[in-house]
């Protein structure tokens, strides 16, 4: 549990260059073992006003790895081991809504997981839980987000739901007129199961999701050009710098745990009998579930 007076420590997963902000200090690069693999780099570590910031480039400096080939776990592992208590994912998708025109940014406050191939849970046979998901994302961050976006000129959308793709590949038409007529707002590949193994690890967690192009679906789709999306991203990866250096100060506040319950969300999520818990998956929990399971 993250208890009163503990300062944020904010972690952000993102692009290769979102760590490039103006004005961080003290940084460092720094690789963490993780009980669940390989985390997709090491961890970038600096101080923004104060503020202990710690970044993680999802997909490894150069974009190495693909969506269906992150180590989820092992990224949100390290991140609880480098004490981050509140996480900003910052994504680019695609828009399924004729106003969320590329360089919008969505607040997700929802999520529909289509992924398939991808461990989404730290728990397990030994060691069983089940956290509350009905609300995926923190508000008290989302809110924080939205004031930095309104403060920074961003147009932006306060809710929404993302529709989480195993990709490599974008979706078909038939895909992309489903996922509309379920009024998803945007579509992306990387967000789950991330979401869900920051409320099994008790850390905060929202979604910036900027919008880089429409959806198959569009009539105008076919003429998107590669320059325009280019150059899209490149204007995306500004904003969303300037976004989260603009966050990071106004989370310095919090004197106390999640008022959402995001910092003691193991607390009722435990099924597993002490005495049948199997010790190996014990010691693999100890940063996730240390709290709880007396580590």
């Amino acid at each position: 549990m993250t208890t009163p007076g503990t300062p944020p420590v904010i972690g952000v997963i993102g692009g290769s260059g979102i760590y490039e902000i103006d004005g961080l200090e003290n940084t460092r690069w720094q690789r963490i073992e993780s009980s669940f693999g390989e985390a997709s780099d090491e961890l970038f570590f600096g101080e923004l006003e104060g503020v202990q910031m710690v970044f993680l480039p999802r997909h490894g400096r150069g974009h190495r790895i693909p969506p269906a080939s992150v180590n989820y776990r092992a990224n949100i592992d390290v991140l609880k081991r480098a004490g981050v208590t509140e996480i900003l994912s910052v994504s680019a998708c695609g828009s399924l809504k004729e106003e969320l025109d590329p360089g919008t940014f969505v607040i997700v406050d929802q999520f529909i997981d289509r992924t398939i191939a991808r461990e989404k849970s730290f728990f397990g046979p030994g060691l069983v839980a089940h956290v509350a998901l009905g609300h995926p994302v923190c508000s008290r961050l989302g809110d924080a987000i939205e004031i930095a976006a309104k403060d920074l000129g961003i147009k932006y959308q306060r809710g929404g739901t993302y529709l989480a793709m195993e990709g490599p590949q974008f979706s078909t038409l038939a895909e992309s007129n489903l996922y509309r007529s379920w009024n998803c707002d945007v579509i992306g590949m990387t967000n789950m199961p991330e979401a869900k193994l920051a409320r099994e690890a008790e850390i905060c967690y929202a979604t910036i999701a900027m919008v880089t192009d429409f959806d198959c679906w569009h009539p105008d789709h076919d003429h998107v050009t590669v320059d325009s999306i280019i150059k899209t991203l490149l204007e995306n990866a500004d904003k969303g710098r300037a976004l989260v250096k603009n966050i990071a100060p106004a989370l310095s506040a919090r004197d106390e745990s999640c008022s959402d319950g995001c910092h003691t969300a193991l607390d009722v999520a435990i099924i597993t009998a002490p005495e049948t818990r199997d010790k190996e998956m014990v010691k693999k929990l100890d940063a996730v579930a240390g709290r709880v399971l007396g580590q």
